[in-house]
């Protein structure tokens, strides 16, 4: 499965996408590292994909909140 992700490029991340069917959210960083995310509703998300602060909104809501695995 692909996830198609959108340039955030802020705060260190450089792309992130989600799969709301599947309450996935793949996040891309600076250094080349890809994480998803399990359990991620929609409107975090959004709200993620959205932020004037993402690397905040990231630390605060996702990082220690959902599992996750790295891709890359």
């Amino acid at each position: 499965m692909t996830i198609e992700r959108k340039p955030i490029r802020r705060g260190g991340i450089r792309e992130a996408g989600d799969d709301a069917s599947a309450r996935l959210l793949e996040i891309e960083f600076d250094n080349g590292s890809i994480l998803q995310y399990s359990g991620v509703g929609a409107e975090i998300a959004r709200r993620l994909l959205t932020s004037a602060a993402p690397a905040s909104y990231y630390k605060d809501n996702i990082e220690e909140e959902f599992p996750s695995r790295r891709m890359r």
